[in-house]
């Protein structure tokens, strides 16, 4: 199932945060606007959110050697050509990321890594070869100042790194974008089998509620009210920003 816009950017950007916040020198703005351009905002079950190809690499602790051949098209010589690519596949979303900087890390991409601003870095993501498209750059920069998506940098800049029970909710909520995912391919998904993830989230959900405790951002209102109606939840101050993030995710794919 195709994500609108909002709820594509809320699913991924917890993950680019932390990416970011772990070393990353991607841009979550670029990141996501890269993610939304290469998939058209429909989550594959293979996590490849980048039109990683598998190339002369070797398997690592990330990608660890999986592969799905599908149509894409490139250019060359300025022609457009349909053809069929062997493309990496992951475990999970988090494992891309960091597979996609391992590749960013070879001298080719220097001026990707070096970049000051997500804009530099669209341009010189281009410069460096990663895509055919000779319109890459300006379709990534026009997809991050239509979004807004410069919100997820500034974010990544205020945020600190994750305390140990930080990690600990993040893993919870890692979980729950892998379920989310799964059950938003598997379009046959029946009714029993959404009670079940509901199950395994309100598990998740403790594990955010006792991570750290905040009052209720105003763009979460509408989803903990919710959660308070179903009963998900006891009270609806006191949970993390993760905790809330979660809860906006369930309800715009209303679960709660």
């Amino acid at each position: 199932m195709k994500l609108n816009k909002t709820q594509f950017f809320t699913l991924l950007a917890p993950i680019a945060i932390r990416v970011r916040l772990e070393g990353s020198f991607m841009f979550p703005s670029l990141r996501l606007a890269q993610n939304l351009l290469e998939t058209g905002g429909k989550l594959p079950s293979w996590n490849n959110l980048g039109g990683y190809k598998v190339g002369s690499g070797k398997p690592n602790a990330y990608w660890r050697g999986d592969v799905v051949n599908k149509g894409t098209w490139e250019v060359y010589d300025h022609q457009r050509v349909e053809i069929i690519a062997a493309f990496r596949a992951y475990d999970s979303i988090y494992d891309f990321y960091k597979d996609q900087d391992l590749l960013f890390m070879i001298r080719r991409y220097d001026s990707v890594r070096s970049a000051q601003t997500p804009r530099q870095q669209a341009q010189a993501l281009q410069a460096s070869g990663y895509a055919t498209d000779p319109n890459y750059a300006s379709k990534l920069i026009s997809i991050m100042e239509t979004n807004g998506l410069q919100q997820y940098d500034i974010q990544a800049e205020e945020e600190q790194p994750m305390t140990e029970g930080e990690k600990l909710a993040f893993e919870a909520l890692q979980e729950t974008v892998k379920q989310l995912t799964s059950g938003l391919n598997a379009q046959n998904a029946t009714i029993s089998e959404q009670e079940t993830k509901i199950s395994a989230l309100e598990n998740h959900v403790a594990v955010l509620e006792g991570s750290y405790a905040m009052d209720v951002p105003v763009w979460a209102k509408d989803a903990v009210d919710a959660a308070v109606k179903a009963k998900l939840i006891d009270k609806p101050n006191g949970g993390g920003l993760d905790f809330y993030r979660l809860l906006t995710v369930l309800h715009r794919q209303k679960l709660i």
